[in-house]
């Protein structure tokens, strides 16, 4: 995300119309300010109305033109949510710039109960655009919207994610189910695992009832079944039968390089992290929430942790790989760096470290990406 204003546009003039969209999944409420009437107006749409929506606007800007004899710009914003980025795409294909805002950075009063209203949420959208427009610094948080191909690369990851996360819930509920009996439960995920499940008993010598029977046999089902998927979207990720764009390709290839990374980590790395382009490490550590909150007014002065702001998945997969670096590339800079600071440290002080390690580890993976710099002490595979 990008929180500074270089190199936007500026309302020097009185032509623009301003237009905000607050989307949800029956109506939108559009808010619009032009340049040839001094007030906000609101206009209701159905939910997804694209063509109204584009109707609207050039009716407004129509309206505009005929009381300034000029033709006026419009520039539009909405929120980043469910909705995507199809919806940015469709208005600049239409002429009209658009900002999509991260939601979080939006600023807002701080009353305990404070109102909430689409027409207000809309106006306060409006007055955000035109403050981001005249340039002033850190006003709200504008999201980088990837390409269609960045944006579908990044499918194969996501689902692999969810699906094994499915695996895992599937094979606990089938242990829960067997251990209210004592049964043994051995290894669901084996092929051979109903016969095995056929010849246990209780402890009284009985079979599994025939109800918890049927249950878990419906349970493993499920479970085959997404085995299955997760089987055959790795499969396509290695033939690459999808294609992805080359630079996302080269920065696959560039990392798998590195012990420590395989195919199916390195995938999710680039799709949800690397595949943008960061101006410095600052970018790096924000976009995955591994940068300070620090809480400092008068005398107070305290540290919240880490921000948790951006790409809940890249932060995942951060920590992970630190956890995974230690393991497999003992001999780096990095690894002895964590060493040192937790000697005679307890559980939480390495918890708190391996954070630490993880920020360093992604922009170190940045620089190598950027400039070829490998990370120092570093082992490359044969």
């Amino acid at each position: 995300m990008q929180a500074s204003t270089a190199g936007t546009p500026t309302a020097d003039h009185i032509g623009t119309i301003y237009v905000s969209i607050e989307l949800s999944q029956k109506t939108w409420l559009v808010s619009l300010h032009s340049p040839d009437r001094d007030r906000i107006s609101r206009h209701k749409l159905e939910g997804g109305d694209h063509v109204g929506l584009l109707g609207l606007i050039e009716k407004v800007k129509a309206r505009s033109a005929e009381k300034l004899g000029s033709v006026p710009r419009v520039v539009s914003c909405y929120e980043a949510g469910y909705d995507g980025f199809w919806l940015h795409r469709l208005l600049e294909a239409a002429g009209i710039s658009n900002f999509v805002f991260d939601a979080a950075s939006i600023a807002v009063e701080q009353r305990s109960r404070r109102a909430k209203t689409d027409r207000i949420d809309g106006e306060l959208m409006l007055r955000t655009l035109m403050a981001y427009l005249r340039g002033e610094p850190r006003v709200v948080r504008v999201v980088r919207v990837p390409s269609v191909e960045a944006e579908d690369a990044r499918r194969a990851s996501r689902e692999r994610d969810r699906l094994v996360k499915e695996q895992t819930a599937h094979t606990n509920r089938i242990k829960a189910l067997l251990r209210l009996l004592g049964v043994a439960v051995g290894n669901p995920r084996r092929r051979n695992w109903l016969s095995f499940l056929e010849q246990q008993r209780d402890w009284q010598g009985q079979p599994i009832p025939p109800h918890l029977l049927a249950e878990v046999k419906r349970e493993h089902a499920r479970l085959t079944m997404v085995r299955e998927q997760i089987a055959a979207l790795e499969q396509a990720q290695a033939a690459q039968a999808c294609p992805i764009p080359a630079p996302m390709a080269e920065r696959r290839s560039s990392l798998q390089r590195l012990k420590a990374l395989g195919p199916a980590f390195t995938a999710t790395l680039v799709n949800e992290l690397f595949y943008k382009d960061f101006r410095n490490r600052r970018e790096v550590a924000s976009y995955c929430g591994l940068t300070p909150s620090p809480w400092k007014s008068g005398g107070i002065d305290r540290e919240q942790g880490i921000s948790k702001a951006g790409n809940r998945r890249a932060r995942n997969k951060a920590i992970e790989l630190a956890w995974l670096w230690l393991r497999h590339q003992p001999d780096s800079a990095l690894s002895r760096w964590f060493r040192t600071r937790t000697a005679n440290a307890g559980k939480r002080a390495k918890r708190v470290a391996i954070v630490a390690l993880a920020r360093k580890l992604i922009v170190a993976l940045w620089r190598y990406l950027t400039t070829g710099l490998i990370p120092e002490q570093a082992t490359m595979k044969a």
